[in-house]
C-alpha cells in the first residue's frame, strides 16, 4: 500500500472565507499515483473547516448568513472563550458545525464524487497562516 502526505497552507486576508481546494487535492492525488484508495483532507486548526458541497456563490452566501445567525461574531463578550483575550469564540463554534475533515474514495485514479461535489476550506478566523493536511492511502 502507498501512503502520501502533503500540507496546504493558507493565509486568508479576511476573517471568513470559503476556498475551493479540489484542484489542489487532485494535484496531490496525481502526485501520489494512487489509483484505488482513500484521501483524507482535514483542517489542522480549530477555527477552520474542510467540507464538501456545491461550488455555487449563492450557497456560499447562505452558509455565511446561516453561520452568523447560529454563532454571531459580535458582541464578542457573549463567548466565555473570549474572556481569555481572544475574539474568536464564534469561529470555534462555526468550525464545529461545518466539520473538521472529509474522506473521499479514490476510484481509477480520480476522486469519486457525486454530482456537483467539491472540497472546500472554510476559514472562520483568518488573517494568519493555517494548514490543511492531505493524506492519501491506497494502491
Amino acid at each position: 500500500m502507498k501512503s502520501y502526505r502533503k500540507e496546504l497552507w493558507f493565509n486568508v486576508p479576511t476573517r471568513r472565507a470559503f476556498i475551493n481546494i479540489t484542484p489542489q487535492v487532485e494535484d496531490c492525488l496525481r502526485e501520489s499515483s494512487v489509483r484505488e484508495g482513500l484521501v483524507l483532507v482535514n483542517a489542522m486548526h480549530i477555527t477552520a473547516s474542510v467540507f464538501i458541497n456545491d461550488d455555487e456563490s449563492g450557497l456560499h452566501q447562505d452558509y455565511e448568513e446561516w453561520l452568523e445567525e447560529l454563532a454571531p461574531h459580535e458582541p464578542i463578550s457573549r463567548y466565555r472563550h473570549n474572556r481569555t483575550g481572544e475574539d474568536n469564540g464564534d469561529a470555534h463554534l462555526k468550525r464545529q458545525v461545518m466539520g473538521r475533515e472529509v474522506v473521499v474514495a479514490i476510484t481509477d485514479g480520480r476522486l469519486d464524487f457525486g454530482p456537483w461535489e467539491q472540497i472546500f476550506y472554510g476559514e472562520f478566523d483568518g488573517r494568519r497562516k493555517k494548514r490543511v493536511l492531505i493524506k492519501i492511502i491506497g494502491e
